[in-house]
């Protein structure tokens, strides 16, 4: 529950507050705990996991954990061989660069390299102090410790609460996005415009990652702090499935309505028939948001379908297949959540 869903849930002013204290506490814990210990008198190692790990996703924190210690040791070792083996420094610290380079990228992960291995093994060439080597690992274990074992228990995020907000940003932003283009289209404005139609690169990315938290809320087991047993929101998981299957078929269709526009509908003479697909739009998106509300939408969805039948028989000469293709899909999508599944399957369907 990392990225968009998370995103969604520390936008709420609570949110963020808690997160902040929690980071602070996590900090202060484990710089304190070093400085009483003795590691050394400014242990900033230790606030770094903090500051660096925690995240929204409490199931996460403990493989960021691993992660950020795997790294640390590897820059130790690296730069402490490389240092015994190659005094001189016009050899060593090329080696340290391009050794550090390559585990970091080696040890991470797809699209997220281990940076710690790079930095750790920078930062132990750097610093020229007997025992700083040993006290970076002791500073970072302490403060991934204190991470793992006291980040959970302060104010612990419900991951149903954020799958839910995952769900009404992306609602939010497709009732916009759709909205946009029902009003250009009714303005005679075929050419869609960025700034008319907000479609953020996120967007479509925020159904996906808020039912693999609602996925993971439910097969994990409970974090301690949150009171377990707690059941998610009644219907959460229906919609949840019904997002992504409309983030795929509405991007499909922006994506084409903006390529028709710019080759078949210059500015100066619009396609009637592409203007007319404006009160389609607006009773697709009307149908989408009440069903991603868990209201009744079957009014909407048969308006819907009877104005994509009146705009194909308004327009018999023209061939709109792949235009029509995101919309039809998203009625499929909507006709399969409604109660009685499969209710008017096929209707309004093109050949």
């Amino acid at each position: 529950m990392s990225g968009p869903v998370a995103d969604a849930y520390t936008a709420l002013p609570g949110a963020r507050l808690r997160s902040a204290a929690r980071l602070a506490l996590c900090a202060a814990v484990s710089w304190y705990l070093c400085l009483w210990w003795g590691t050394s008198t400014a242990p900033v190692p230790a606030a770094l996991p903090a500051v660096l790990i925690l995240r929204e996703d409490v199931y996460a924190w403990p493989r960021l954990g691993w992660e950020r210690l795997a790294g640390v040791l590897v820059g130790v070792v690296l730069s402490s061989v490389v240092l015994h083996w190659l005094p001189d420094p016009a050899w060593s610290f090329p080696a340290v660069l391009v050794c550090g380079c390559a585990g970091m990228y080696l040890m991470g992960r797809p699209g997220a390299p281990n940076q710690q291995v790079l930095i750790t093994a920078l930062m132990v060439y750097a610093t020229a102090v007997p025992g700083y080597p040993l006290a970076r690992v002791e500073e970072t274990l302490v403060g991934i410790a204190v991470v793992v074992l006291l980040g959970p228990l302060l104010w612990p995020p419900d991951p149903y609460r954020s799958a839910a907000a995952g769900l009404d940003g992306y609602r939010a932003d497709v009732r916009e996005l759709l909205g946009a283009i029902a009003g250009r289209l009714e303005r005679g404005l075929a050419a869609p415009e960025p700034t008319a139609m907000p479609e953020r690169a996120r967007m479509w990315l925020r159904p996906q990652a808020a039912q693999d938290a609602y996925e993971r809320a439910a097969t994990s087991r409970p974090v301690p702090g949150r009171r377990a047993g707690r059941l998610p929101p009644d219907g959460l998981d229906g919609r949840l499935a019904l997002a992504v299957r409309t983030a795929l078929t509405l991007q499909y269709f922006g994506q084409e309505l903006r390529e028709r526009s710019r080759t078949d509908s210059p500015p100066d003479a619009p396609d009637p028939a592409l203007l007319g697909f404006a009160p389609l739009v607006g009773a697709t998106a009307a149908a989408l948001d009440a069903a991603l509300l868990g209201e009744d939408f079957t009014a909407d969805l048969d308006r819907a379908r009877a104005l994509d039948l009146a705009h194909r028989e308004a327009h018999p000469a023209r061939h709109d297949a792949v235009l029509r293709a995101g919309l039809h899909l998203t009625h499929e999508a909507l006709a399969d959540h409604l109660p009685d599944r499969g209710r008017g399957r096929g209707r309004g369907r093109t050949g």
